[in-house]
């Protein structure tokens, strides 16, 4: 059944705030349940059984390392690690935490978030091989930018495998289940796409031009069955360089709409979007100034599961932190309210070092059509120092991308029965049975890069 996120943009009564907030999530749920049995508005009536799931996925898999058990995996992973520390990642927002009956528990990625974002963490690893490979990383995105200037373009011939199976305690041997896997779809970059093998066979591929293009299956589940589709593209970018002398006096008005619960014009991101813009009324300026506000104010962070933040984009710009999708929203909210035409993009980054989920934004500025913001990259770049870099992906990508979807919280083809472990984007895949569809907790997944060679560099 198609889920209406829109209503995560109505407010909870207060009550339910408090329970919530104080971590008394079956105080909660009871709490809505009485007020279900009321007569009510419609509109508060999907708000609160929208709430009650967004409570269960809380419960069941996001917040699981209480302080004991927090405070263990820090000392088991850093060098000389003291227990007061966690404190103070607490106090300063770099680690994930809520209330549970009223006790601090933290979220299931704090770790992983640690190693990825604070660089005085990832040298006191017991067996450092994050800072390596953040270092192959730089390079090979440096190599880009050069060569991405001097050729003018770069094309890659990619070919993957993804795959994605149930949890051993979560598989329910021979029942009826329907699984979709995402795959390239048909946008300005991507061509030549073939769908080269699915185990089992699938049932459907979406069209091309789908907003969130998948391949599903639909069979009687086997012990330990997984469920995998191969397939191969051609990725071609061109280098451009925005010049604000070159802009056209007449700008497009498509893609300028709100889109409830995460593209609001709110009045906190009005007086936030005045402060950065000023009067600017050039739109590159205006584009660059909401780049840099991004790239340097919100800070990368792992996120909870989308599905449970009611707001992304005045999220990002309350708490100034979020991951790649959550800053690419607050881009894409900020240009629209300011006139420019702004859409998603998202898939896997592919690497011969690394394959995983990766989202960015595009704005569009005339004469020169859509061009890219990858607001995380930028980030990063930023805080490195690398400045180049910085500039280079405020209009430009690299060619290590899989695209399978251009627009956020749209209908898979065919549709699912019910709500969606990531209702607002699909880059891993998504299973259900016949009565309940499962969390990203109850799957295992996974992207393999099978080969990526650059054509005009072969030779």
């Amino acid at each position: 059944m198609p889920v209406d996120l829109a209503v995560l943009s109505y407010p909870l009564p207060e009550d339910i705030e408090k329970l919530k907030y104080f971590g008394d999530f079956e105080g909660a749920l009871e709490a809505i349940q009485f007020l279900l049995s009321k007569e009510l508005p419609l509109a508060l009536k999907k708000r609160l059984m929208l709430e009650c799931e967004m409570i269960q996925v809380m419960q069941r898999s996001e917040y699981p390392y209480d302080v004991a058990a927090a405070q263990a995996l820090l000392k088991e992973t850093f060098e000389n690690y003291e227990e007061k520390e966690l404190i103070i990642l607490k106090e300063q927002g770099k680690v994930d935490w809520i209330y549970t009956q009223g006790q601090v528990y933290f979220q299931r990625r704090f770790l992983e978030n640690l190693l990825k974002t604070q660089p005085e963490y990832q040298k006191r690893v017991h067996f450092n091989t994050e800072e390596k490979a953040q270092q192959r990383k730089k390079q090979l995105l440096s190599e880009n930018i050069q060569r991405m200037k001097k050729q003018g373009k770069r094309t890659a011939q990619i070919h993957l495998k993804t795959s994605i199976k149930v949890k051993k305690e979560c598989e329910k041997v021979g029942e009826r289940v329907l699984v979709h896997l995402p795959i390239p779809k048909e946008c300005q970059q991507m061509t030549e796409i073939q769908i080269l093998k699915t185990i089992p066979e699938a049932i459907l591929i979406a069209p091309e031009q789908s907003e969130q293009r998948t391949v599903a299956f639909e069979t009687t589940l086997e012990p330990d069955q997984l469920f995998s589709v191969e397939y191969s593209y051609k990725n071609s970018l061109r280098y451009v360089e925005l010049s604000p002398d070159s802009v056209l006096s007449v700008q497009p008005d498509f893609e300028l709409n709100e889109q409830a619960p995460h593209i609001l014009f709110t009045p906190y991101l009005k007086a936030i979007l005045q402060e950065i813009i000023g009067q600017e009324q050039n739109p590159v300026l205006k584009a660059w100034k909401i780049y840099e506000f991004v790239t340097t104010n919100v800070h990368y962070s792992f996120m909870r599961e989308y599905f449970t933040l009611p707001n992304i984009s005045e999220y990002a710009a309350v708490n100034l932190k979020g991951d790649c999708g959550v800053q690419a929203i607050l881009f894409i909210t900020l240009c629209r309210m300011a006139g420019i035409p702004a859409k998603w993009q998202s898939g896997l980054y592919v690497t011969p070092d690394y394959t995983g989920c990766h989202d960015w934004a595009q704005f569009y500025i005339a004469p020169y059509g859509w061009v890219f913001a990858d607001l995380s990259f930028g980030g990063s770049a930023y805080k490195a120092g690398d400045i180049e870099r910085w500039h280079y992906y405020f209009g430009n990508l690299d060619c290590f991308r899989m695209i399978a979807n251009s627009e956020i919280q749209s209908e898979f083809y065919p549709p699912k029965r019910w709500r969606r472990a990531d209702p607002i984007d699909n880059q891993k895949g998504e299973f259900e049975y016949l009565d309940h569809g499962l969390v990203y907790a109850e799957l295992e997944m996974k992207q393999e890069l099978v080969s990526l060679e650059f054509l005009e560099e072969s030779h």
